[in-house]
Formats: C-alpha cells, structure tokens, sequence
C-alpha cells in the first residue's frame, strides 16, 4: 500500500488504459491527477474515485501547460509515479501525408514525452526522498516503437523517439534514485471501439486494461536491485 501521500500523475487519461491505472493507482491508496487535453471527459472517472482523483487540462506538447501540471503535483503530495500515455495517429501512406499531420504526430508521441519526463524527474530530484527509489515514471509504448510499417509511419516515428527518449532518461536519472521504464503494448487494447472488444475478438485476443495497469503498478513497486528498463506485453494469442 502506498503512502497516502504519495501521488501519482497520468498524462493521456483517456476511457481504457488510463482510466484503468487511474483506479489501481487510487486502490493502492495514491493521490491520481489524471490530465488530458479535455477533462471534462473525466467526469464519470472523478465520480467514481471520488477524493482519490484530481482531473487536470494539460496538452503534453505545450511547455508551460506541462511546467504548471507537474507544479499542481509537487503541491498535492510527494509525487512518485508518472506515467505518460498520449496517444497520437493518423493513418496515411507517406505520399499523402502532410508535414502537419506528421509533425503534429510526433510532437505528441514525443516531444510530450520529452517534456513530461523532463518536468517529472525535477520534481522527483527536488523533493528528495529515499535516494535508492525516488519515483517512478513509465512511458507507453506500442509495436511501432520496434518496427515501422507501410501506413503507420506517423506512429512509429514517435514511438522509436519515445523509446529512444527513456533510454537516455533510464540511463541518466536511475543511477540517481529513479526508475524510468518503457512499455510496449504489443496488440489492440480492449475497448469499445468496433473490433476490439473480448465479443468481438474471443477471450485473451485484446489486452485487458485492468491487467496492462497491475503490471504498470508493480513496475513501480520493483526494488532498486532489479528495475525493469522495458517491458513487452501482449495477448498470448498474439503473433510476434
């Protein structure tokens, strides 16, 4: 159980994944400021938790909106674990693509990434704490962050970045007491959008949120002697 102080942020709250952790976060006792572009779609999730959630409006590609969330955070407790979960795509063959669209794409798969882990990780220094373990900040991969493909370059672009990213951050701050960690999810999140449902796709096809969000939480609960740096998951009916 954590310390009913401590607090965790999720950036990319949307209706699956990040309402998934939002709920374990806050069963395992943590303060959860869930942010996303449109709060007002948190609603039913604050109704929910009740005082264990704080919803914020945050776009992860502006700089001064990312400064004033992780501000927020310092202010509601010790902060101990960030995840980032920005979700960006558009589907196109590279011909046409246009520079908008592919750079819109990036900076919200990257540049957030870039500037959530950077305002992260100067909390988590400035507040001190026990040197070994100061917090805990995981980013979201996908497939793409492994491999591109015909049409998803828009995807797969800033995924590698973001990979990229949390392996320069693991290996600068986790000698310094945090553990950084990047996550592939590797197949369709169950959700209600058509084809990606348990009904519609057989049981295990679609990996469950609930599940993806238990092994996010025991990431952070890993002892200093053995960190994850990356960890793949996906249905075991999954090709790979």
């Amino acid at each position: 159980m954590a310390d009913n102080r401590d607090t965790a942020v999720i950036i990319g709250a949307g209706p699956d994944l990040g309402s998934a952790l939002a709920r374990r976060f806050a069963r395992a006792g943590m303060t959860v400021i869930a942010a996303r572009r449109t709060p007002d779609k948190l609603a039913p999730l604050a109704k929910e938790l009740g005082g264990r959630l704080r919803t914020a409006a945050c776009d992860a590609t502006d700089e001064q909106a990312v400064k004033e969330l992780f501000a927020q955070a310092a202010g509601a407790g010790a902060l101990r674990l960030v995840v980032y979960n920005v979700g960006a795509f558009v589907r196109k063959g590279v011909l046409d693509t246009e520079a908008e669209e592919f750079e819109r794409c990036w900076r919200a798969l990257c540049l957030g990434g870039f500037l959530v882990g950077r305002e992260a990780a100067r909390v988590m220094l400035a507040a001190g704490g026990e040197r070994r373990h100061r917090g805990t900040i995981i980013f979201t991969g996908a497939t793409a962050s492994l491999r591109g493909g015909a049409n998803f370059h828009n995807l797969a672009v800033g995924k590698f970045g973001l990979r990229a990213f949390s392996q320069s951050m693991a290996r600068e701050f986790q000698p310094r007491g945090i553990h950084v960690a990047h996550a592939i999810i590797d197949g369709q999140i169950e959700s209600g959008r058509a084809g990606r449902s348990v009904a519609e796709r057989g049981a295990d096809a679609v990996l469950s949120p609930d599940a993806i969000a238990e092994s996010y939480y025991q990431l952070h609960l890993q002892p200093p002697s053995a960190w994850t740096l990356e960890l793949d998951l996906r249905p075991y009916v999954e090709k790979f």
